[in-house]
């Protein structure tokens, strides 16, 4: 370390500290005026365009006030200016390893652009991981393993008040709004999607021409700013939403209520970015921001959000629709619950974003410090259906990071439904994660509205990747799900899985994370107490925590609930893999899902 950083009293190393110190700081600007010297001694042309460039820049430099390091260090500050613009990408292709996620690894991002390209996406000589690291999992494998035939693997959205269910891929495509990414990039995300029989989000950006030119399966996400459907106060309008919702494209309808990189923020589309086309697919006006505000006005409690469902659901003529959420506070969810209950009217669906998620911009304290991770989300929102005793009756999509078959069948053991990818079809149409998607520079296209920089993303040769991503991503869950000595995703269990603990001990997910008793929430005797507490403070009425009936419950407390470890095989009690009548029965996940017909 150097001694002017540790000598609390530093002497000068020679007589003249402050003229030394000056022709260092000014040696850049002094070698500019020297080479223009030199060129016009000589007579070389480039020698007096080199030396007059850094001559005028260094009196631009000296004479500036809002630089403290361009005053003080003239031409030569630029180069820290510079190495800052292009510190990203000298990380990323220099610097960082294989491993390292910031967010998606490098190893990651190859195996998706492998996929994609319908190249090969093996390697050699061993693995890169430390199988012996702490959070390392692994799928215990069957020796009764075979390779599976089907690997188109499906399910069908529609509760008992759907009246056009949707039957989709166990793999889709993310909320994206068009105006966060290109109209290119929508395009060839939705040709994909239509070539793979797989079903694409729109985000809450509503639905452009460029969502509608090859017909896809759409979901339209609806924000706060109800973008496609709101009056000239942005509220919703029930008629314009009806006149959209109906499409035979509209597959499903689905209400954001929060989004995982920056839950209770709302958004902003920076007006540099809204086109004409923009303007007009959001319905909002042109040369401002636009501002999807951070709460609904639709509805103020989750009676008026489970009326607000049954609304949509009646406009859209019995279309499944259900809502995307971030998990915050937990009773806030459980009020929604028990507001269902209350009216039996229940969603088609629950998508659980994840902290972890991406988006187009947000501020580093919500993406670092604000929501909460996939997997803890979606383990008490599915343990709070399961304890409520109406798991079966909603389906649950996750998104948040997710690139391959293990991520995919990884949650899929833990009680999902189905798996939303973003980031990892962005990568499928070019992505190289420049991340600045929020100044409308994307060097590859996907993420700007530059009609220059959009131009050279290929839409029919990138919709062939989205497909190629999609069927290669299904097929290795396909591996795993065979490895396992299974038939279906559905089929897989938390005690499929391994992981290894920070002491080096090995448990089974199904002895790792909690999972509730079916309906142990309605008599408050679930195990895990602190669940008991969050349900007796939900209240239906409104997104308000009920303090009192928390008082009151702990008061009254008999301290049970105190065992927290789930049913397994360790635990004594008797865990079933068993098929009878086309259900999947004594699961510890409690999903009961309907399994493939194998009989034909």
């Amino acid at each position: 370390m150097p001694k002017s950083r540790t000598n609390l009293n530093p002497k000068p190393e020679h007589n003249s500290p402050y003229f030394i110190g000056v022709l260092l700081r000014y040696s850049t600007f002094g070698a500019a005026i020297l080479l223009l010297i030199a060129g016009l001694l000589l007579l070389n042309w480039w020698l007096i365009v080199i030396g007059g460039f850094g001559v005028a820049l260094g009196i631009y430099d000296v004479l500036q006030s809002k630089h403290a390091i361009l005053n003080n260090y003239p031409v030569a500050g630029h180069i820290r200016y510079i190495l800052e613009d292009f510190r990203p990408e000298i990380r990323q292709y220099l610097l960082e390893d294989d491993k390292e996620q910031v967010p998606f690894s490098r190893q990651q991002r190859a195996l998706v652009y492998q996929r994609a390209k319908n190249v090969s996406d093996t390697n050699a000589f061993g693995t890169l991981d430390n199988l012996y690291a702490h959070g390392k999992e692994w799928f215990l494998q069957s020796a009764i393993s075979e390779p599976l035939k089907n690997k188109d693997f499906r399910i069908s959205v529609g509760g008992e008040r759907c009246l056009q269910p949707h039957d989709m891929s166990v793999f889709n495509i993310s909320a994206m709004s068009f105006g966060s990414l290109s109209a290119n990039a929508i395009m060839a995300l939705n040709q994909g999607a239509k070539m793979g029989g797989f079903t694409h989000d729109t985000g809450e950006g509503a639905i452009s021409p460029y969502h509608r030119k090859f017909g896809g399966d759409l979901i339209w996400e609806l924000g706060t700013g109800y973008f496609g459907c709101r009056d000239d106060n942005g509220h919703f309008d029930p008629q314009s939403f009806a006149e959209k919702a109906v499409d035979p494209q509209v597959k499903m309808i689905e209400i954001k209520l929060s989004q995982g990189a920056k839950p209770g923020k709302g958004g902003v589309l920076p007006s540099e970015k809204i086109t004409q086309e923009i303007a007009d697919t959001r319905q909002v006006p042109m040369g401002q921001d636009c501002v999807s505000p951070s709460s609904h006005s639709a509805f103020s409690n989750p009676r008026e959000l489970v009326a607000f469902w049954q609304q949509l659901r009646e406009l859209s003529e019995g279309k499944p629709v259900g809502f995307k959420i971030c998990i915050g506070q937990p009773w806030q969810f459980m009020a929604i619950v028990k507001a269902m209950i209350e009216a039996d009217n229940y969603p088609d669906f629950i998508v659980i974003d994840g902290a972890e998620g991406g988006t187009g911009a947000a501020p580093v304290e919500f993406m670092d410090n604000v929501g909460m991770p996939m997997v803890d989300g979606f383990l008490l929102v599915h343990n709070t259906l399961v304890g409520a005793g109406i798991r079966d009756k909603i389906k649950l999509g996750v998104s948040g990071k997710i690139v391959s078959g293990f991520d995919i069948a990884r949650l899929i053991a833990l009680g999902a439904d189905w798996c939303n990818s973003a980031r990892g079809f962005m990568f499928a149409v070019g992505c190289i994660q420049s991340r600045s998607c929020h100044t409308n520079t994307c060097p590859t296209g996907v993420a700007t509205q530059d009609p220059y920089r959009q131009k050279a993303l290929d839409v029919p040769s990138k919709a062939e990747r989205v497909a190629s991503f999609h069927k290669n991503t299904v097929k290795s869950l396909a591996s795993i799900v065979g490895a396992v000595g299974l038939q279906h995703p559905s089929q897989l269990q938390p005690y499929h899985i391994a992981r290894r603990l920070d002491d080096g001990k090995i448990k089974l997910l199904s002895k790792f994370f909690y999972f509730a008793d079916k309906g142990a929430l309605l008599d408050h005797s679930a195990r895990a107490d602190v669940f008991n507490q969050m349900w007796v403070m939900a209240n239906p009425a409104s997104f308000l925590a009920d303090n009192d009936a928390l008082i009151a419950y702990n008061s009254d407390s008999r301290d049970k609930g105190k065992e927290t470890e789930a049913p397994t095989l360790e635990s004594g009690d008797t865990v079933m893999d068993e098929v009878h009548g086309g259900r999947l029965i004594g699961n510890v996940n409690h999903t009961f899902r309907d399994l493939p017909d194998t009989t034909s």
